[in-house]
């Protein structure tokens, strides 16, 4: 295997300065606390600070790290293959519903950026989901009649600026593109002030019902009438979200491109496996995208292969010879294909969720804030009952049971790790294993410098045994997508504890 380049970062991160928003110091009061602080959360809160509501954004770690930061960050309504489907299993005015809300999403971006003028490279562009099989064109053209149906911008086409041939494409027009993170810091910093806050490395251990609720955080405590929990997947359990949706991860490596080769639009494969691709601009030159490798969280114990195909395609497709950055990506997908908008519970009027955003953040997220900050408002929205948190969810379809039937089938056989292994000796430095110590569990794992870390092998979300990530050298639960640190520190929830040190 060649060796990977690029550093393992985000762009979207390293080209933005680290915010500094304090923790939280003492205990307050405000109209709304939103849990998380990603483009769901930020953009509730936007929008309810402006409705003059005092608010509190609390984000574990710092703003935009996680699912937004790591995004492709297209803002689209063009989400590869769903119109068709939505129509036959929900019905043409349910379809209609999804798509007239993520243009309304598109529409609420583009608004903020000129009303705030913010500086965040956006861009119109053109979105694509092609393929180069003739053997997938009755997909793509039935997704083109589909979406032309619904009132979408679609049109078929045979020929785009990818420097290969192509079967055949669905074109939107008049969609976009920005540098997520640019938005999001502009966002955050607009909120601060007057009554309202920004709180970063604040964890929130739990909200307590009641009037008002109570938002519990490792820094004190916040009172608030109304509570939005945009954690990617909620780290409320009592929703059963975890039992509703799984996660996924997906990778995405960046290279330079000449202006004058690069593809001009943003494009999405239906072929196996799937890639993702676009441009960003990057001082005089562009920086562009490849994505796509997905799979289920803690399923795949060498992710290096991941980035090592995507870099691949870059040399084949793109004759790129060295590739500058490399990051993953982490996101959860519903098993109907909606997120989930609105009650944690049918018994909860005042704490919120939205999750389930199924690989399409931009428009999913800010959708969420344009819907929970209506519900808090008072105000009626259109789309409000497609996204219900509380539908009935189809636990038995074929997605469902394979995906809950794989939660147990880790739950009990992952149990049977490390058995026969008891010795840090075999495990070299990066590398990480389950090992039986003393009968119990424990994960260690080697850093550079040649420390051993060891902690519990049992997430502490709901008691799977984790896996190691030996790209990204964390432990990540194959049940519902936590992540930690080798030495234990919750990297993605929806775990809120650490995992527990072994001595």
């Amino acid at each position: 295997m060649n060796q990977l380049s690029g550093k393992p970062i985000s762009f979207w991160i390293e080209s933005t300065p680290t915010p500094h928003f304090e923790p939280l110091s003492q205990n307050i009061p405000v109209d709304v606390a939103i849990v998380g602080g990603g483009i769901a959360g930020l953009s509730a809160a936007f929008k309810l600070k402006q409705a003059g509501k005092t608010v509190a954004v609390i984000e574990a770690r710092r703003l935009a790290s996680t699912a937004s930061g790591h995004t492709t960050a297209k803002i689209t309504s063009l989400h590869q293959l769903i119109y068709a489907q939505l129509i036959a299993a929900q019905g043409e005015q349910k379809a209609k519903m999804y798509a007239d809300s993520n243009q309304a999403a598109i529409t609420q971006i583009a608004a903020w950026v000129e009303q705030e003028q913010i500086d965040c490279d956006f861009q119109w562009k053109s979105a694509y989901t092609f393929t180069e099989s003739e053997l997938n064109l009755e997909q793509i053209t039935g997704e083109v009649e589909a979406a032309v149906r619904l009132g979408l911008p679609a049109t078929f086409v045979t020929e785009v600026s990818l420097p290969f041939p192509i079967a055949g494409a669905i074109k939107f027009e008049n969609q976009a593109q920005f540098h997520v993170r640019k938005y999001l810091l502009h966002l955050a910093n607009k909120i601060a002030g007057n009554g309202s806050h920004v709180f970063e490395s604040t964890r929130v251990k739990t909200v307590e019902r009641g009037t008002p609720c109570e938002v519990i955080t490792d820094q004190g405590t916040i009172l608030a009438q109304d509570v939005i929990v945009t954690t990617n997947l909620p780290i409320l359990d009592q929703g059963l979200f975890f039992a509703k949706a799984y996660p996924k991860r997906s990778y995405l490596v960046a290279a330079k491109i000449n202006p004058s080769q690069a593809p001009d639009g943003m494009f999405i494969s239906i072929d196996d496996p799937y890639r993702s691709i676009r441009t960003t601009p990057w001082g005089e030159d562009l920086l562009l995208f490849i994505g796509g490798e997905g799979h289920k969280v803690g399923s795949e114990s060498h992710p290096e292969d991941r980035y090592q195909a995507l870099e691949t395609y870059g040399r084949e497709r793109f004759g790129i010879e060295r590739f500058d950055y490399r990051w993953s990506s982490q996101d959860v997908k519903s098993f109907d294909h909606l997120p989930y908008i609105g009650p944690l519970t049918p018994l909860d009027q005042h704490i919120f969720v939205a999750t389930g955003f199924s690989l399409w953040g931009m428009t999913h997220g800010t959708l969420s804030g344009m819907i929970l900050s209506d519900r808090i408002l008072g105000n009626d929205n259109p789309w409000a009952s497609l996204y219900d948190s509380t539908r009935a969810t189809p636990f038995l379809s074929q997605t469902s049971l394979k995906e809950n039937l794989d939660v147990g089938k880790h739950w009990i056989g992952d149990r049977l790790k490390g058995l026969n292994q008891s010795s840090f000796e075999d495990i070299k430095p990066g590398e990480g294993k389950i090992l039986t110590l003393g009968g119990q569990k424990v994960a260690a794992s080697r850093d550079k410098t040649g420390a051993v870390h060891t902690v519990s092998a049992v997430c502490s979300h709901l008691g799977c045994i984790v896996n190691w990530n030996s790209a990204e050298k964390s432990w990540d639960c194959p049940c519902h997508g936590a992540r930690f640190s080798g030495s234990g520190q919750v990297l993605n929830g929806p775990a809120v504890q650490p995992l527990q040190t072994e001595s």
